[in-house]
């Protein structure tokens, strides 16, 4: 509410023209950084390769929370859970591929093949790469928990086979849409950016971005972490879809405050920002699973706990995937639709 009170005043201040410049004050805001606010940033195609995978990781979160509260998944059975995800996501490679290739558009980049690989290729192929070598270890301890070499081909056979092309073929039609319009103009020559206040600076936007979300989930941290770890059930998959959309909200609005804060400032470069601020939270996730394995967890061999930072570092690196993509889209709504609303001379 007051975010939304804020925008209004200084909507209804731009409206009033050059008020403020007839009484010597300089002008600052917002609307300043106007012809700069959309230019596309650096490194735009890594942006959107993370971007696109973090929605297809969303997505396929989104159906096995729902699956499991209406009771289609059952508890009991450890590895359901696990294959149900690994399924969903091999097969929502199609929404990661066109979200990818369509922000790529919007960043007028051309390569959208590559694009397409990358997106396909980045987040299963460093979460495949830490799986095999954790596996390595487990093989060398000749421990029963080691995944046969059978399973393994299998899954990559589904990777290679099944979601490679579907996120190519949505990169595809995502590319073929028309580009996404912006509302105003961007300049040709760069605005500079002035200096910036220490508090609005992307460490303390990451630090504060992370903080707020992540503490209001860390509970539920570590019932979830004690039905992975110390062989409990869960059961409360409805409080869990809660804590989830709680946790969503927070980071979008926390995001979208701390970018209108960066825009007053008269600095542009939102693009990466809102993608870290909203992700940051999976590092207070990554910092407290080490926390909880230090106090809860007994573990007599090192290879037991190389094996946990392994996994967490899995588990937080697509947390740091979904908040950040859906932080970024709803901050690139928030920056279309503030623009959209006012006249530009």
């Amino acid at each position: 509410m007051i975010m939304l009170n804020t925008l209004k005043r200084d909507f209804q201040r731009y409206e009033r023209g050059d008020g403020a410049l007839e009484e010597g004050q300089e002008e600052t805001g917002w609307k300043l950084v106007h012809g700069d606010v959309f230019r596309p940033p650096v490194m735009a195609g890594w942006l959107t390769v993370m971007v696109g995978t973090g929605v297809q990781l969303g997505i396929s979160l989104l159906f096995l929370i729902s699956f499991a509260c209406f009771g289609f998944l059952s508890p009991a059975n450890r590895g359901v859970l696990m294959q149900s995800m690994l399924f969903l996501f091999v097969f929502m490679g199609t929404f990661g591929g066109f979200t990818s290739a369509r922000l790529f558009r919007m960043f007028k980049g051309t390569r959208w093949r590559s694009n397409g690989l990358w997106t396909a290729l980045l987040f299963p192929g460093i979460t495949f790469a830490i799986f095999f070598t954790l596996n390595l270890f487990i093989w060398g301890q000749k421990s029963s928990g080691a995944v046969p070499f059978g399973t393994l081909f299998a899954l990559l056979l589904m990777w290679l086979g099944i979601s490679v092309p579907l996120v190519l073929c949505g990169a595809f039609f995502g590319y073929r849409k028309q580009p996404v319009e912006h509302p105003v103009r961007t300049n040709q020559i760069p605005r500079q950016v002035p200096a910036q206040p220490w508090f609005v600076n992307t460490v303390m936007s990451v630090i504060v971005g992370g903080v707020l979300p992540f503490g209001a989930v860390f509970v539920e941290m570590f019932y979830i972490l004690s039905s992975i770890w110390m062989h409990q059930f869960y059961y409360l998959f409805g409080f869990v879809a809660l804590v989830l959309v709680i946790l969503f909200l927070t980071c979008c609005e926390v995001t979208v405050v701390l970018t209108y804060f960066q825009l007053c400032c008269e600095d542009y470069n939102w693009w990466w920002r809102s993608f870290l601020t909203g992700g940051a939270s999976a590092m207070y996730v990554f910092v407290y699973s080490l926390y909880y394995a230090w106090a809860k967890l007994e573990m007599a061999r090192a290879v037991a706990g190389i094996v946990y930072c392994g996994y967490m570092f899995i588990a937080s690196f697509a947390i740091f995937l979904v908040c950040g993509s859906l932080s970024f889209l709803t901050t690139l709504v928030f920056v279309r639709t503030i623009y959209a609303a006012i006249k530009i001379d």
